[in-house]
């Protein structure tokens, strides 16, 4: 018999007892579905044994590691039901492509058109599949048994991602006979699936998931503006054959990874060119807003827009409405009783007004400074006036809210969103999510400029994603326009910077499962110099070296 402690009661179980089996005996005393077990620190899946251990917890849908298990097991169950519905032959390729709202967009490359009537049955054969229960089988083969297997089945993505793989074995699931390859675990049955929708959308649809509820679907928000710049990407490096993990090892492993980064470069630039051509084209627009979630590159793209706005014959002037930050005293405090900085009541709205209106009147404005050593607001003789063809570029996470600019007037302002939203896929069938990019920029740059652990920038990142939520991506559609600051090579880079990071978080630490997670994730890519990246990249802003001031 094995003796464990639950919940601070003592159970005895038989060898052999699964977690599935104590999970059920539970789960009376959880809202939500159990999916996973955390076992002295490490995640295992519910169809493991039960073994003697010191540390036992489960986790639901409402834990980030049972989250991302639902949508992973939910996605596979529409692979299966499409697949089934539309009869094999005639699917060609189905690529999940990218994040829209609170879902995946999926690209179906089919011999018929894709239809409302069609995506209807597939629903409907994805809820059979919950009603029937079906086991989520588990079975591990070695490496070349794994390319041999998707180079039958035509995924030769997944084949060319297993050649650069060094574990000798790894993990295949299927559902009644259907199986493929995923990063990451799974539930032990269909039965847990019961939570979905699918919503055709532009070239393809949407497989929609529950938000911050596990057992509410919320309705599917199209957002055309994001869609289009993810679109454009993704289509991007589907032309450079750089749309999946595999091409961008392909390209390091023959030495082309300079050229690669040359290619990606240029591309940015061109973008940026055309945002400040399209700003000068507007001869009203003396304000440049810009705002974006955490480590989107918002310090490095003002740098770059502004040269190009010079070149154009404008004179920018920078502006950080973090200048404007009411007196750390003043500050609202969020429900933990900590100073929320990226709440709108941190910023003294009316004095930003105030000056902003004075400058495009033509007045002579003295400027504040932040002192984020003191908390206080100073003024140091920063004086400016703004002269015919001078505008301001004016960064912050409020910049797209009227809210924070509801007196200027709203032909003066050009307002840019921008984010690194990752088109890159691990394969057709397992995404880059765009806040692991992210979370592993502002990793590196924590560590670089603040002396902050890995873990430190783990342990906040959750309370910065809840603050994105609510102040930046509702009005991200609001955007005259969008940009994307992620580079393709990137990750390949940062991979040297965080790994070290990363193996530095303690195993009886909360952190330590996101942090595996993490190494699991950049072990897929092969490593690439920092030195060819240039002084001017927004991958300077995180690793050092930048020709800005970031």
């Amino acid at each position: 018999m094995i003796e464990l402690t639950i919940n601070g009661m003592k159970r005895e179980y038989p060898y052999g007892t699964t977690w599935l089996s104590v999970a059920q005996e539970f789960q009376q005393d959880y809202e939500d579905d159990i999916l996973l077990v955390q076992v002295d620190g490490k995640l295992q899946e519910l169809h493991k044994k039960v073994k003697e251990c010191s540390a036992l917890s489960f986790i639901t849908g409402r834990d980030s590691a049972g989250r991302l298990t639902y949508r992973r097991s939910v996605k596979f169950l529409m692979l299966k039901a499409f697949y089934e519905v539309a009869g094999g032959v005639h699917v060609r390729k189905l690529t999940v492509d990218f994040s829209i709202g609170n879902g995946f967009f999926v690209k179906p490359e089919i011999d018929f058109p894709l239809t409302e009537e069609f995506l209807g049955r597939v629903k409907e054969k994805m809820e059979e599949y919950v009603a029937q229960r079906v086991p989520i089988m588990k079975r591990s083969i070695h490496t070349d048994e794994a390319v041999e297997l998707f180079h039958k089945h035509g995924m030769f993505d997944k084949e060319r991602l297993f050649h650069y793989r060094r574990v000798s074995n790894m993990n295949i699931y299927s559902i009644g006979g259907f199986e493929d390859y995923f990063y990451g675990y799974m539930v032990p049955n269909t039965e847990y699936l019961k939570y979905f929708d699918l919503v055709k959308y532009q070239d393809g649809f949407v497989l929609v998931f529950p938000g911050k509820d596990p057992k509410v679907v919320e309705p599917f928000i199209p957002r055309d503006k994001l869609f289009s710049v993810q679109k454009d990407t993704s289509d991007w490096g589907r032309r450079l054959d750089l749309a999946d993990v595999g091409g961008l090892n392909d390209r390091i492993s023959q030495g082309k990874a300079n050229e690669m980064i040359l290619i990606e470069e240029a591309l940015m630039e061109k973008k940026i060119g055309e945002i400040a051509g399209e700003i000068a084209s507007r001869k009203a627009a003396k304000l440049v807003m810009i705002a974006g979630p955490s480590s989107s590159g918002k310090t490095t793209f003002s740098h770059r827009l502004s040269i190009q706005l010079m070149a154009l014959g404008l004179k920018p002037h920078p502006i950080a409405v973090d200048n404007y930050f009411v007196n750390r005293v003043d500050s609202p405090r969020d429900e933990n009783g900590e100073y929320d900085y990226e709440s709108l009541k941190c910023i003294d709205v009316e004095q930003f007004n105030q000056d902003m209106s004075r400058l495009l009147a033509g007045e002579r404005v003295e400027l504040p400074t932040y002192n984020f050593i003191t908390g206080e607001r100073e003024y140091k003789g920063d004086y400016l006036t703004l002269g015919p063809g001078e505008i301001l570029v004016i960064e912050g996470i409020h910049c797209l809210n009227d809210a924070l600019s509801y007196s200027l007037p709203k032909e003066n302002k050009f307002k840019i969103y921008i984010s690194a939203l990752t088109a890159l896929n691990i394969d057709e069938h397992n995404r880059v999510p765009t806040t692991d990019g992210r979370l592993i920029r502002r990793m590196v740059r924590d560590a670089r400029t603040r002396g902050a652990s890995a873990r430190d920038t783990i342990h906040r990142w959750d309370s910065v994603r809840r603050g994105e939520e609510k102040n930046i991506f509702p009005y991200q559609e609001d955007a005259d326009a969008m940009f994307n600051s992620a580079l393709v090579y990137e990750l390949a880079v940062l991979k040297q910077y965080a790994e070290p990071l990363l193996f530095g978080i303690p195993r009886d630490c909360p952190e330590y499962i996101e942090a595996k997670r993490l190494l699991k994730f950049l072990d897929y890519f092969l490593g690439v110099s920092s030195e060819d990246v240039p002084k001017n990249s927004i991958v300077r802003e995180f690793i050092g070296g930048s020709c800005f001031r970031v």
